[in-house]
Order: C-alpha cells, then sequence, then structure tokens
C-alpha cells in the first residue's frame, strides 16, 4: 500500500527528530514478529528510553543523508526498524538482549555509533558491554577484594610481629 506524500513528510519529520538527539542507532531488520512480541519488544525498549521505529528503507537513508554520519552506511535488507536514544548502548542492548530469545526473527544489522555508521559485528559488541549497574558492582567488588587483601597483608604482618615480640 503506497503512503501519501504527507504522510511521508510526517515521517521523514519523526525520524529527523529522534536522530537528532540520539548518541546511538540501531538498524534492527525483523520479520514475522507478532503483534504481542511487537508490543513487549517497544515496552521493554521504552522502560529503558530507547525510541523504536519502524520505517521505509529510503525515508530512514534520507533521514540519515541529513545527518551526515561517517563511513558507510549498512546495507538494509528485509523490514527494516530504528532504535535510537539519548543513552549511547540502550538501543542496541535492548534489542540485542530481546533477540536472543526471538532468534530467527529479529536482530542487529549496523547502527550509529559515535557519528559513525558501525557494522553489525560492532553494534553487536557495542551491545554485550554490561549495564552501567553491572560495571558498578563490579568495580565495587574489586574494591573489595583489593582491600580484603590489604588487610590480610596485615594481620599476617601483625602475627609474625607477635611472634618477634615473644
Amino acid at each position: 500500500m503506497a503512503i501519501t506524500k504527507q504522510k511521508k513528510v510526517e515521517i521523514l519529520s519523526t525520524l529527523e527528530g529522534g536522530l537528532k538527539d540520539a548518541a546511538t542507532v540501531a538498524f534492527v531488520k525483523f520479520d514475522k514478529l507478532s503483534v504481542m512480541e511487537v508490543n513487549e519488544l517497544r515496552k521493554k525498549l521504552r522502560e529503558a528510553g530507547v525510541s523504536y521505529y519502524v520505517a521505509k528503507k529510503t525515508l530512514v537513508k534520507r533521514a540519515l543523508a541529513d545527518r551526515k554520519y561517517e563511513g558507510e552506511i549498512p546495507s538494509f535488507e528485509g523490514e527494516l526498524a530504528i532504535a535510537w536514544s539519548k543513552d549511547q548502548i540502550a538501543p542496541a542492548k535492548g534489542v540485542f538482549d530481546f533477540a536472543k530469545a526471538h532468534k530467527e526473527q529479529i536482530m542487529l544489522v549496523g547502527g550509529v555509533f559515535d557519528g559513525k555508521y558501525v557494522s553489525r559485528e560492532e553494534i553487536t559488541e557495542i551491545a554485550a558491554i554490561p549495564s552501567r549497574e553491572a560495571l558498578y558492582g563490579k568495580f565495587a567488588g574489586m574494591l573489595n577484594a583489593s582491600i580484603s587483601n590489604v588487610v590480610r597483608a596485615f594481620d599476617q604482618k601483625a602475627k609474625q610481629m607477635e611472634g618477634v615480640a615473644a
């Protein structure tokens, strides 16, 4: 079904407005997702502060051309959606996590990160970065382990000194 010129202008406006403030954009290929699954994906992405939009490839390419990103745009095959956010990892991570349960139906095909087009492999690596909370937890664990090691070393030295003093 053909889209009217006014509808195309509205879609292009939505895309350009979203891309203007986006830190990262993920290009998503999807196939045979049920309405319920799409709604589940949209809900999870919205909770993470990510916008998700399905549009014609030609309109997406036109909106991306206006942004003048570095590199070469990945090829778009099949149904295309884009996910974007001010968070640098959330769009890719949200789609990547959802794709784990829907392997045959949805996948990352590339994106824009740090003002440059990135390949499918690169956006997948970005998606695999742990969340900020997980990184804070690892950092706190490393600090705690270091402090514990220092305390044990002092305790052993104190016990050795005790034996010398007696």
